[in-house]
């Protein structure tokens, strides 16, 4: 309020100079009213931001070398096959047409309001036909019997809104932030579809992988129950013996079975994420598993321009300060300009003539001048949405922290239980190789056997299964951190 006092102090003292300047004193007085703002001047909301994540120690500084920094952030898994995914997912995915789309809207309501500071022209052309009764005391019918009169009108109209208090400009100032939110907001979608499609093609590829090692477990489990049936048929082993060996391979093959839908169900959300239905859509098995990355880890004042969603609220929260300016101006008086010519005649013939021709101009001035309190409530309520979308922008800010913090601290706990994991692995391997050699010497059971058998198939798919959540949690983590996704780049894009 304080800027636009001053706007018309300074516009008032130009009308009172000499007479012979005062035509510029006017023009000069709209120009000034028309550059005023009732928002107040806007500021990132103030947050404290610590110098490095706590969970960050050992982790390597983003560069913007990285693959990371580039935008194509699954590229760092180096698998060529989940590469064209994700493309087709960014050409061909519904959710983030959705967001296309609307984002499409916003940039047309931008277009609008822009459209809204500048005059408008029309044209209208008609014939109107009319009639009054006879005991009309109008003299035009004196002429004209029957009481019927044909009028033919051309108009050309010129109509503006001066923006003297910055109303439309405020207008324009909330659309495209709200663009650029609706940019962010189709960014952090795009970004949250694709880390799902990274999750399930991850996914989907460890499940491969314990295909492949229970197909090799129920061959040797084969192996194992016809050695124990000839043992059995010699007399060497008992009858028990060999219903042990028959339990544990029927029991490994369902479970080889049951992979058989869950590899499924990652096929399926693979295939409707990039826009497929899933009968079109099939995805051959491979022999291996993508390569866990080294995820570089920003600074933590980057993931405020690196996050979509952060993006997002910031640009909000402009949105909102300026709808104030809008929701003050509606105290001040609206001024427009109308200006309109044209013919007017009861004949077709000798429509378009000197004599028909008509025209107006003049300004209007609006003002409210009760309404019980309307305005003020309107006011208020945009200063509330205001500290709401601040109050949303600190929420999103902390709760990416907390995002990056946990997966920073997931991966660095799984990397360190990789390490044992791996290590028990390797005594189970060696304790069933001691202990097969063992009941091929009869030195023990065959229910020996089978305790060694079904840890060692126990630790073979916790590593499997510890792998994948390693690789979910790097793609959560790059996910967390922005992906590659650059706020300053994307706005200037859009501009």
């Amino acid at each position: 309020m304080t800027f636009a006092h001053t706007c018309i102090h300074r516009a008032l003292k130009v009308l009172t100079q000499g007479r012979g300047s005062r035509l510029l004193g006017a023009g000069l007085c709209v120009a000034m009213l028309s550059a005023c703002t009732l928002s107040p001047d806007y500021h990132r909301p103030e947050l404290s931001t610590a110098a490095q994540f706590k969970q960050a120690e050992g982790w390597t500084q983003a560069k913007p070398s990285d693959a990371i920094a580039r935008g194509a952030w699954w590229e760092l898994y180096g698998d060529a096959q989940l590469n064209g995914l994700v493309e087709e997912l960014n050409r061909s995915n519904q959710t983030v047409a959705q967001a296309e789309a609307q984002y499409r809207q916003a940039q047309a309501l931008v277009r609008s309001s822009r459209a809204s500071l500048f005059p408008s022209l029309d044209l209208t052309a008609g014939k109107t036909r009319s009639a009054q009764g006879t005991g009309s005391s109008s003299s035009s019918l004196s002429n004209n019997s029957s009481g019927i009169r044909d009028t033919y009108n051309a108009q050309l109209g010129v109509s503006w809104e001066i923006d003297l208090w910055g109303k439309l400009r405020e207008t324009l100032n909330a659309n495209e932030a709200s663009a650029q939110a609706s940019l962010a907001d189709m960014a952090s979608i795009r970004l949250s579809q694709q880390s799902e499609l990274v999750q399930n093609y991850l996914q989907l590829r460890v499940i491969d992988e314990q295909k492949r090692l229970l197909e090799a477990t129920v061959a040797a489990y084969e192996r194992s129950l016809k050695m124990t049936e000839n043992q059995y048929r010699a007399g060497v082993s008992g009858p028990d013996a060999v219903a042990q060996a028959r339990t544990q391979l029927k029991s490994t093959q369902a479970d080889l079975i049951d992979l058989a839908w869950q590899r499924a169900q990652y096929e399926n959300a693979i295939a409707v994420l990039m826009g497929k239905a899933p009968a079109d859509f099939a995805l051959a098995a491979s022999d291996s598993i993508p390569t866990l990355p080294d995820v570089p880890v920003s600074l933590p004042s980057q993931l405020l321009e690196r996050r979509p969603d952060i993006a997002a609220a910031e640009r909000n929260v402009m949105a909102a300060n300026a709808n104030i300016g809008v929701s003050r101006a509606a105290y001040f008086p609206d001024l427009s300009l109308s200006m309109s010519g044209g013919y007017s005649s009861s004949s077709f013939n000798n429509w378009i003539e000197l004599p028909n021709r008509y025209w107006s101009v003049g300004p209007q001035l609006a003002l409210t001048l009760f309404d019980a309190g309307k305005r003020s409530a309107e006011v208020d309520r945009t200063v509330a949405a205001y500290d709401q979308t601040v109050a949303q922008y600190r929420q999103t800010v902390l709760d990416g922290f907390k995002e990056v913090e946990n997966y920073l601290v997931q991966l660095k706990v799984y990397g360190d239980e990789a390490v044992v994991r791996q290590e028990a692995l390797e005594a189970a391997r060696e304790s069933l190789r001691l202990t097969e050699n063992q009941y091929k010497a009869g030195l023990i059971g065959y229910l020996d056997v089978v305790n060694v058998q079904t840890t060692a198939l126990s630790n073979e798919r916790s590593v499997l299964t510890l792998l994948q959540g390693r690789l979910l949690a790097s793609v959560q983590l790059i996910a967390a951190l922005g992906g590659g996704w650059d706020a300053e780049r994307a706005f200037a894009d859009a501009d």
